[in-house]
């Protein structure tokens, strides 16, 4: 549990929505890291807010060593339950990212997909830091949809508001956060980029998707859930086919600390 922007957040209570619905990164997003040196094998990676392992579980699948923490414990105990199912091996932790369970110097480079914003900067900076080598990098990244150009995200994020007005993720202009205040606190922008991929949904799986959001499952109460749903669910039967895509952007920042001398091009 957490307090982000004043309101509470629980992703503990969406968990199998979040482990069904969310189904993470899309392949190319892996295949461009990796052209910049992130997800090679054998390299130690320490997945940052991992949430039930969608990006730890692919870094293990591509050979990486990987490690991940999240502070919620049921997150934790899904992403346990999905590296068994498939043979996996990675040292999901609970853990705030303020104050890691590991030795100085262990990994490679650290991750944080669409969770940095829920962190004590400074804080988790300097653990980052003091875990990661020499020549460690740091990714973040996000992967939002674009409710600016498709009407099914457009309409589904008014419901939302229409439950939590508090909500503060809607209306997502895609751009891409800026890091910029991150260089006072010791890190280089070595890379940024960002592009769209269109992401198939059904009904259902958008329903899915969006119980397991902050706005809805990890903010709400159970009877608020399932009234929301249900009222979506008509929304979507009056507004939509059953299988249709949404559009979304994916943005990603590789940075390293100051004190390092970038090794290879990027």
């Amino acid at each position: 549990m957490t307090i982000y922007s004043g309101n509470t957040i629980d992703w503990g209570k969406t968990s199998n929505d979040y482990s069904l619905y969310r189904s993470g990164m899309p392949d190319s997003f892996f295949r461009k890291l990796l052209e910049r040196g992130i997800g090679k094998e054998k390299q130690k990676i320490l997945d940052l807010g991992t949430g039930t392992g969608n990006l730890a579980r692919e870094f293990s699948r591509n050979g990486s060593i990987v490690s991940g923490i999240d502070i919620s414990e049921e997150q934790i105990l899904v992403a346990q339950k999905l590296i068994h199912e498939q043979d996996l091996d990675i040292d999901f932790q609970v853990s705030s990212a303020e104050s890691l369970p590991f030795d100085d110097d262990s990994f490679d480079c650290a991750t944080a997909n669409q969770c940095f914003h829920y962190f004590e900067t400074k804080k988790t900076l300097a653990e980052i830091k003091r875990v990661l080598k020499s020549n460690g990098l740091l990714m973040l990244s996000n992967f939002s949809w674009l409710p600016h150009v498709g009407s099914v995200a457009r309409e589904s994020e008014k419901l939302v508001l229409k439950y939590n007005p508090n909500w503060g993720a809607a209306d997502y202009d895609g751009v891409p956060a800026p890091y910029y205040k991150l260089s006072k606190l010791g890190l280089v922008q070595r890379v940024m980029f960002f592009y769209d991929v269109h992401v198939p949904f059904t009904k259902e799986s958008w329903r899915g998707r969006i119980r397991a959001s902050r706005g809805i499952g990890a903010s709400l109460t159970e009877d608020e859930v399932n009234k929301f749903d249900k009222e979506h669910q008509e929304l979507l039967d009056n507004i939509t086919e059953h299988a249709f895509s949404i559009l979304h952007r994916v943005d990603v920042n590789i940075f390293s600390f100051n004190d390092y001398q970038h090794s290879h091009s990027t």
